[in-house]
């Protein structure tokens, strides 16, 4: 990890995630009664119970809106979910205001169009290898998981080694 990835993560309380593309691989299944299936990865949920654990807040910012999505949402505890949210920085400056937190303590997971504003303005920009070319270059970090099948784990682990909670995490699970 370079030494300026390092040292925005340290800063970090907050972690705000896109869902379609970030949590999930971003494919939308529709069942016969028309209802929509999404995929979620285990360890990314699991990531986000530690993360939570540390005293750190998580929320998501979707574009869409999905029964899914809230489901996950409850069964993970994340603190505030923004579903239909256009534009996302609306959603962004509320939680930044809500939370008492400045954009250097703001890692924000995206990976397309509707994500570049919140790209922008968070303190550590993070997206997937198959995001958008334009949030790529926003991104000051590409996971080497895509979405869905780790990215959001991936980045948990960096923000808590850069913070020395790591260590102790393993710690608790090795005995």
């Amino acid at each position: 990890m370079t030494k300026a990835i390092t040292a925005k993560a340290k800063k970090i309380k907050l972690l705000i995630l896109d869902v379609d593309g970030i949590m999930t691989d971003g494919s939308i299944n529709i069942d016969d009664q028309g209802v929509e299936l999404k995929k979620f990865n285990v360890q990314d949920g699991f990531a986000i119970v530690l993360f939570r654990k540390t005293g750190h807040k998580v929320a998501l910012i979707s574009a869409r809106a999905a029964k899914a999505v809230e489901v996950r949402a409850k069964d993970l505890k994340i603190d505030r979910v923004y579903q239909a949210a256009h534009p996302k920085t609306a959603a962004y400056n509320e939680l930044k205001k809500e939370f008492q937190l400045t954009d250097d303590e703001i890692c924000f997971m995206g990976d397309d169009l509707p994500d570049l504003g919140v790209l922008k303005a968070a303190g550590l920009a993070v997206t997937v290898p198959n995001a958008a070319p334009e949030a790529k270059k926003l991104a000051d970090y590409i996971t080497k998981h895509p979405g869905g099948h780790g990215a959001v784990r991936e980045v948990v682990e960096i923000i808590l080694k850069a913070q020395g909670h790591w260590k102790n995490i393993v710690k608790e699970f090795s005995s």
